[in-house]
């Protein structure tokens, strides 16, 4: 008898919830997710990172895994969100529009970005009917041109929602065309790879954070970085202003490009820079690619037998990426999660490409 082949696709999601200080409630979020109604781990997917942060309070949690074992354990976290978080309640800096943010599905192998787009559609749909959630859907599962950015849907955020709402550019994709009176709205979608990605500023000064987000994020300045997302704030729990960024283009910009922009820019005002942080992870041709650069930088040559280990040694030194608070590669880097979990996941390929081909024109539903 014939063994049916194996399925070797593998996608990841990165829901962003809007709680970062109540640890019963971010628990009871990922035990949703990665727990079914028996209380055993879900098969097909594993709960990969979860970075919290106080000041933005906010959680970003990473898995991966089958698509639709992901696509089930997305369900019930945001349902669980839905239930815990009152964003009447909420205060944090970073910009949100609900309990579950945004949550994002990013193809890993053996599945096109088409196919992922059927998923993120599939699941915002259902999230709509059965938690009577209003749903946009952005990138490359977006059904109008103005809503592929994450920043045009979100803007107002949730206290401005309802008024947003009422305007008929702005009807979600799926459900009710009112918010949510306590978990607001969500925005699903489909994307490639991005880095969140931040740089910790010598300063309080929130005002040259924002200078320098303005500067070097795209736009038409000379400065300007492709596909770099940036905005300025103050974290209370590092004493520190900090550039926080979202890097949507990790092939035209690379991470160590951005942070020697940052850098470059700080300089020039007269400002020092204290390290950085991915919130997440970070594919492994990313720091590959950012410790090359600085081996060559520093004319060092690496053997081939160390080129990977100093490599990411190399990056995580010179972008200060365990100044303020430990980079452990066994639990930051992307594939050297997922290799923990052999017995979910089996890699083709290490490192993951990194060039996802475009679905830019899959609009019709």
């Amino acid at each position: 008898m014939n063994e049916s082949p194996r399925d070797f696709r593998l996608i990841e999601a990165v829901p962003n919830f809007s709680e970062g200080q109540n640890k019963a409630i971010i628990q009871q979020i990922v035990d949703a997710m990665a727990l079914d109604a028996q209380g055993r781990l879900r098969e097909g997917m594993r709960i990969l990172h979860v970075d919290s942060g106080e000041a933005a309070n906010r959680t970003v949690i990473t898995l991966a895994g089958h698509p639709e074992a992901v696509t089930e354990a997305l369900f019930w976290g945001i349902q669980k969100a839905t239930e815990c978080i009152d964003m009447r309640k909420h205060r944090g800096v970073h910009p949100r529009i609900g309990a579950t943010d945004v949550c994002p599905l990013i193809p890993l192998q053996d599945i096109s970005m088409q196919e992922t787009v059927r998923l993120a559609r599939k699941l915002a749909q259902r999230v709509a009917e059965n938690l009577q959630l209003p749903v946009f859907l952005y990138e490359a599962a977006r059904l109008k041109e103005e809503r592929k950015r994450l920043a045009a849907i979100r803007k107002g955020e949730f206290e401005g929602l309802a008024e947003k709402l009422q305007d008929m550019q702005w009807q979600p994709d799926f459900g009710p065309p009112t918010p949510h009176p306590t978990a607001g709205a969500v925005v699903i979608g489909a994307r490639p790879f991005l880095i969140a990605f931040n740089v910790h500023l010598d300063t309080q000064d929130v005002q040259i954070a924002r200078t320098i987000a303005r500067t070097i994020r795209e736009s038409s300045t000379s400065q300007s970085l492709k596909g770099l997302r940036a905005i300025g704030w103050y974290v209370e729990e590092y004493g520190l202003a900090q550039v926080s960024m979202n890097i949507t283009d990790v092939v035209q910009t690379p991470l160590h490009r951005v942070f020697e922009s940052v850098k470059r820019v700080a300089t020039e005002m007269g400002i020092g820079v204290k390290g950085s942080e991915i919130i997440g992870l970070v594919p492994l041709a990313c720091m590959l690619e950012a410790g090359m650069y600085y081996a060559t930088e520093m004319h060092l040559h690496l053997s081939p037998t160390e080129k990977e280990d100093k490599s990411i040694q190399l990056a995580i030194q010179q972008m200060g990426l365990n100044r303020l608070k430990p980079f452990q590669p066994d639990q930051k880097i992307l594939e050297y999660v997922l290799q923990q979990h052999a017995d979910i996941f089996f890699l083709k390929k290490t490192p993951l490409p990194l060039v996802i081909p475009a679905a830019s024109d899959i609009y019709p539903m």
